[in-house]
């Protein structure tokens, strides 16, 4: 187990465990911002958040599903996908808060190198997928439903392809950057859309 030596804390006392990945993470997510994904590796992490290396092994199968975890963790609340029954309203601040993230900086840069780093790294990818792709399509997936039992989007509309057609445009312009990616970019998606998928 784990038995590190805290920064200011005499002794060897073991930390709980929820403690130490929440350690883990937090170094991660900074290290992560400071120098990209090439700066993570288990043996840095360790050595900065006061952890076992052996212990980083034990719950993350690469680094890049580290770096990932810790970048989720980060920006979580940011990616929140409200209801306040206008679906207009509710997919304009959704698309803008992940625009705004897109085009932040370091998080920018840094999920485009994490969605690269997915094509070559399968832990990464599993991760990704897992814990990003499959539960925030499954938000939105479920919004746009909702709308659509109420009428403000037509029932043979698949909110799948809404979902590809909103956030995938974003990531096409953030890993494939000849046209700017802003939110008066999202405000055109969703208008565009909403013309075509109204009830």
């Amino acid at each position: 187990m784990d038995e590190p030596k805290e920064p200011g804390r005499r002794g060897r006392g073991r930390r709980p465990a929820a403690e130490v990945r929440q350690a883990v993470l937090e170094t991660a997510g900074t290290m992560l911002f400071e120098a990209g994904l090439t700066g993570i590796t288990f043996e840095k992490v360790a050595a900065r958040a006061g952890a076992s290396k052996m212990t980083l092994y034990k719950w993350w199968p690469s680094p890049g599903a580290l770096a990932f975890e810790a970048y989720f963790t980060a920006v979580e609340d940011t990616l929140a996908f409200a209801d306040t029954g206008d679906i207009e309203r509710d997919l304009t601040a959704q698309l803008h808060s992940f625009v705004g993230l897109l085009t932040g900086v370091p998080a920018g840069p840094v999920i485009a190198q994490l969605v690269g780093a997915a094509q070559t790294d399968p832990a990464l990818a599993d991760a990704l997928a897992q814990h990003y792709v499959r539960p925030r399509r499954r938000l939105a997936g479920d919004r746009l439903t909702q709308a659509q039992r109420v009428g403000q989007i037509r029932a043979d509309v698949d909110p799948q392809v809404v979902v590809d057609q909103l956030w995938g445009a974003c990531y096409h312009r953030l890993m494939m950057p000849e046209e700017s990616l802003d939110t008066a970019f999202a405000d055109a998606l969703i208008g565009n859309l909403l013309r075509g998928i109204r009830g």
